[in-house]
């Protein structure tokens, strides 16, 4: 069996495993803290409410409470919110008006938005604000990597020479660094992979996956 192969099929079950193991820990969170989500909206029972606004800090004992330092850097840190949202702009439109044209599923928007943490009755305004801009940032920028990722796919599918720090989910379908064969005959598979839901299936490659040294499946 193809050693490239191999590893492919090891990457994608630790990956499924630990996506498996997140789900089972949410899971548990939701029973340990007493709140259920349904549609978006996350509920916790009264008692639970009640023991959090209990521990609500105030805001003028929070800032009394805080580093003179931490709160000197807060215009530095809201600042980036400018570029963020800039960032956020730019890339939908690019994925808007550029992913038809290249035959890839656009990345939905508002998976990345998590913005429930402004809900817990325990955090003060300046508290909610805070893990809200967290949230928001965090979220943008998955959602561009998700972008950029789609986009490498269809352009660049090749792994880097070297270990790669934390890449993104669709770096282990790449192409061995190397693999001159590989990439030719794959890139087609590759970016078939990358239509929308409906064209892939009609597509003989749509949902085939392409592994470093062996032609693509058809």
């Amino acid at each position: 069996m193809d050693i490239s192969s191999n590893i492919f099929d090891r990457a994608m079950r630790r990956l499924a495993e630990a996506e498996e193991d997140l789900r089972k820990d949410v899971e548990a969170q939701q029973q340990r803290w007493r709140y259920r989500v349904h549609r978006g909206r996350v509920t916790f029972e009264h008692e639970t409410r009640r023991v959090h606004r209990r521990l609500r800090q105030s805001v003028r004992a929070f800032v009394a409470g805080g580093s003179l330092r931490n709160l000197l850097t807060t215009p530095i840190i809201y600042s980036l919110l400018v570029p963020l949202l800039l960032l956020d702009l730019w890339v939908t439109l690019y994925q808007w008006v550029c992913f038809p044209i290249y035959g890839i599923e656009r990345v939905p928007r508002r998976r990345y938005t998590w913005l429930d943490r402004g809900r817990l009755a325990y955090l003060n305004v300046i508290e909610k604000a805070n893990c809200t801009y967290c949230s928001y940032a965090t979220g943008l920028i998955a959602y561009v990597q998700e972008v950029a990722a789609r986009t490498e796919q269809y352009w660049c599918p090749i792994k880097h020479a070297e270990a790669v720090p934390s890449p993104h989910s669709r770096y282990h379908r790449f192409v061995d660094y190397g693999d001159a064969v590989g990439y030719r005959e794959g890139l087609p598979s590759l970016r078939a992979a990358l239509r929308p839901r409906a064209d892939a299936r009609e597509s003989d490659g749509g949902a085939a996956t392409v592994r470093s040294g062996s032609p693509p499946a058809v």
